[in-house]
């Protein structure tokens, strides 16, 4: 299934690239940390947040239809359309208030406890910026593109879920809330890949280093469908602190090229 989206994605990027040189193309690198909201750790907690931050990296492609004569000249001049493929990667453990104190066997196996997932991303966004066009952007070096991104992608993950005590499903290696059965899996935690769908919401600028280059900073807001993409999942009907699906939050730094066809 991933093999089949990854080929429509590359089969739709090469139609755009030869079909319409009323176009403007753009091609980028991306990379930075990617603080993965989990279910491993506390909630809320700054020792969680920066222990289980991981990395990203993706190549980036940006049309805009700033030079065709298509009568929507708002459209044209204030939106492009992004396709992505990125890779992210974390590692992970429990912090916080779970783990600290009195000493105890359940601690014991919370401490013990680890994991990783990665993702193999690709998908589509729309930048929007309100308050600058295209065009004023691209004629004066040094100036900024601020912009707005929504969009959605399919990953591919795969997760791993350890313990140093031993195997995973005892209750000798493993914390009671991971024992019990979870939405169709025999425990609350899983070693597994598959794939999940998200939603994308990012604010960014890119800067005008010369006229055929920028480079851009975003934060990005990544919401899977699954709350599998950890590894982790307790009961939700029995553990009411499982809320919410895993997600992550990429500081993105990159660099952009212009196509000249």
């Amino acid at each position: 299934m991933f093999k089949q989206i990854v080929l429509t994605f590359f089969t739709l990027f090469g139609i755009s690239t030869v079909s319409n040189a009323q176009l403007a193309y753009e091609i980028g690198l991306i990379a930075g940390p990617v603080a993965f909201q989990s279910d491993y750790g506390q909630r809320h907690d700054a020792s969680t947040n920066v222990g289980n931050t991981g990395f990203g990296i993706g190549a980036v492609h940006w049309i805009n239809f700033s030079s065709a004569a298509n009568g929507n000249e708002y459209f044209n001049e204030h939106f492009k359309v992004r396709s992505e493929i990125s890779f992210t990667h974390t590692n992970f453990q429990h912090y916080g208030k779970w783990i600290e104190g009195k000493p105890s066997a359940g601690k014991e196996k919370l401490k013990a406890m680890s994991g990783k997932t990665s993702t193999l991303n690709i998908g589509a966004q729309l930048n929007y910026s309100p308050f600058m066009t295209i065009h004023e952007f691209e004629k004066h070096v040094g100036s900024f593109y601020p912009y707005f991104s929504v969009g959605a992608m399919a990953s591919y993950y795969d997760t791993k879920a350890s313990s140093s005590l031993g195997p995973l499903g005892t209750p000798a290696t493993t914390f009671d809330k991971y024992l019990v059965p979870s939405d169709g899996h025999q425990y609350g935690f899983s070693t597994e890949n598959g794939i999940a769908f998200s939603v994308l919401l990012g604010v960014g600028v890119q800067y005008k280093l010369n006229e055929m280059n920028d480079l851009l900073f975003e934060i990005r807001y990544q919401g899977f469908n699954s709350d599998w993409i950890d590894g982790l999942n307790p009961n939700r009907d029995l553990y009411k602190e499982n809320k919410a699906n895993d997600s992550q939050v990429w500081f993105n730094f990159g660099y952009s090229h212009y196509l000249e066809f």
